[in-house]
C-alpha cells in the first residue's frame, strides 16, 4: 500500500469532506430517492429517481476514494520542520527570471494540491525541481507552457497560517 504524504491541514480537510458526505449527503440522497419512488414507482421511466441514483453513486465513489486516501495518509507535521533546504511542507517564494513575477507555493501531498490556492503537489514538476534547493538557488522547470527559470527568494514553514487562511 503506497503511503500518501500530506499535511495535517490537508488531512483535516479530507476528514471533513468525508464526514459531510457520510452524515449529510448520504441521508439527503437516500431521502431524494425515496421521494422519487413515492412519486412514480415505474423506476425505468422515473428521471428524478435515475438522477438521484447517479448522484448517489458519485457520492459513494467519492466516499470510497476519501477513505482510501485517509487510510494511506502519512501525516507530516510541518510545524516541526525547519531549515533552509526545501522539502515537503515548505512554503517557497519564487521570482520568475523572465517576468519578475513572484509566486508563492507550499509543497503538499497530491490529495491536497490546489494550485489556485498556492498548494502544489510534491510530485509536480516545479516541486520536484525545488526539493533539496535553498534560498538564492536558481531552478529550471519544464512546464507544459515551456521552460521557466525561477530564483528561490524565501523558504518558510507556514502550516498553521495557511490552514487558518483556508478556513476563513
Amino acid at each position: 500500500m503506497n503511503k500518501l504524504p500530506m499535511t495535517a491541514a490537508g488531512h483535516l480537510v479530507l476528514e471533513e469532506e468525508l464526514r459531510h458526505r457520510i452524515q449529510v449527503e448520504r441521508p439527503r440522497l437516500i431521502q431524494r430517492i425515496q421521494e422519487a419512488i413515492a412519486d412514480d414507482s415505474n423506476l425505468a421511466e422515473n428521471s428524478e429517481y435515475q438522477a438521484a441514483k447517479t448522484e448517489q453513486e458519485i457520492n459513494e465513489n467519492r466516499i470510497a476514494e476519501l477513505e482510501d486516501k485517509l487510510a494511506r495518509a502519512e501525516v507530516i507535521d510541518v510545524s516541526k520542520l525547519s531549515g533552509d533546504t526545501i522539502k515537503f511542507g515548505a512554503t517557497v517564494t519564487l521570482m520568475e527570471e523572465d517576468t519578475s513575477e513572484k509566486k508563492v507555493w507550499q509543497i503538499v501531498g497530491e490529495p491536497e494540491a490546489d494550485a489556485r490556492n498556492g498548494k502544489i503537489s510534491v510530485t509536480s514538476p516545479i516541486a520536484r525541481a525545488l526539493i533539496g534547493k535553498t534560498k538564492d538557488d536558481t531552478i529550471e522547470v519544464d512546464a507544459p507552457g515551456g521552460a521557466k527559470i525561477y530564483k528561490v527568494r524565501r523558504v518558510e514553514w507556514l502550516e498553521g497560517e495557511l490552514s487558518q487562511r483556508e478556513r476563513f
